[in-house]
């Protein structure tokens, strides 16, 4: 009475299968996939990955000027 044997487990499976349909749990099994790989790749960290240059971004139109501000100096 206090294990539950395989035929339970077997007629809970059925029943949310009917509740649930297969192609939704197969949508939510896709995404739980897609979420501990996630996961397991945040845990690995960014020192993990090589460090590539970062590219130079593109001017957005030939009127915008990009300058260096300066500090002024308190004389």
């Amino acid at each position: 009475m206090g294990s539950m044997s395989i035929w339970h487990w077997l007629i809970v499976l059925v029943v949310v299968m009917l509740v649930f349909g297969t192609k939704k749990l197969g949508n939510m099994g896709s995404d739980i996939g897609k979420a501990v790989k996630g996961f397991k790749d945040g845990v690995k960290g960014e020192e993990d990955k090589p460090a590539t240059p970062a590219a130079p971004q593109a001017v957005a139109d030939k009127s915008t000027i990009d300058v260096d501000a300066k500090e002024k100096s308190k004389h």
